[in-house]
């Protein structure tokens, strides 16, 4: 519930950030405008971000016969966290990672590398599935949808006050940097936030589901030590997905907290170990993240 109380917050400071942008490029009517225009798009990403995305990374959907023990997995980790079946792809890059996406719960998938089925045993597949079918249930997938529309409209609003110069009795000087520098770099900030809030939160739940909060910490272990070893090069030239993933994909050198789109893996380890304190010795040390 914490979870959900900060995004709420938070999603709410960008909206009045947004809005406070069409105000001082417009009064009253710019605001309202802003705000219709980030609905607008948000309409349209909510209908295609995830066949966008999954075009982007060069998913490849699994049936039953092609996807095996994989989508029996799936299957069975749906059921326990009440969730209809979702789609399920295989990325086909060797870097361990996976993500979730889809409009809600009916209109979902599950996409995992090929290089994530080579290094996890059963149990800890299990961790990353149930994990991001938890992203699913608590509908993030929407969430990061809406929050990363809203940075773009933010962004842009501030590249039209820079060329028009908005309005100077309602903003001044001070607005015209508020908009064309501060408010940008506010919204990523903000959007990496939900982000970083989102993932402890898929943590916790698909620790429930799966049953096996250790495992879940073992896999992010392993991912996040052998990513950094791998390059993703789908996500590379898609820099704007990295979110999405359990483990941040990119090759970037290692970023203060306050910009990093994920927890610092150590972090979400502990976590995971205070629901089972016995395990944590079994966890492997974290080099990256």
């Amino acid at each position: 519930m914490a979870g959900n109380a900060r995004t709420f917050i938070l999603m709410a400071a960008m909206t009045a950030l947004l809005m406070g942008l069409g105000w001082l490029l417009g009064g009253q009517g710019g605001a309202i405008l802003a705000l219709l225009f980030a609905g607008a798009g948000n309409l349209w990403a909510w209908w295609n971000s995830d066949k966008a995305v999954l075009r982007q990374q060069g998913a490849v959907e699994l049936t039953p016969q092609s996807g095996g023990d994989l989508v029996a997995l799936v299957a069975a980790l749906a059921q326990n966290a009440g969730l209809p079946m979702p789609r399920v792809y295989l990325l086909p890059t060797d870097q361990p990672n996976a993500f979730a996406t889809g409009r809600n719960p009916q209109n979902s998938a599950v996409a995992v590398t090929q290089g994530l089925l080579g290094i996890l045993t059963r149990d800890e597949l299990a961790g990353v599935i149930a994990h991001e079918l938890a992203h699913i249930k608590n509908r993030d997938t929407l969430t990061m949808t809406v929050t990363a529309t809203m940075t773009g409209a933010i962004a842009m609003l501030g590249n039209m006050f820079l060329f028009t110069g908005g309005n100077r009795d309602r903003g001044g000087m001070l607005g015209g940097i508020l908009a064309m520098i501060l408010a940008p770099l506010a919204a990523s900030l903000v959007q990496m936030a939900i982000s970083r809030t989102r993932e402890f939160e898929a943590d916790r739940e698909g620790a429930a589901i799966s049953g096996q909060p250790m495992a879940l910490a073992g896999a992010l272990a392993k991912i996040a030590n052998a990513a950094g070893r791998t390059v993703n090069v789908p996500a590379e030239r898609n820099p704007a997905s990295a979110a999405m993933f359990i483990i941040n994909p990119l090759h970037a050198l290692r970023m203060d907290r306050m910009f990093s789109t994920h927890p610092p893996t150590q972090d979400r380890i502990d976590r995971l170990a205070a629901l089972a304190p016995a395990a944590h010795s079994s966890v492997p040390p974290v080099r990256r993240g």
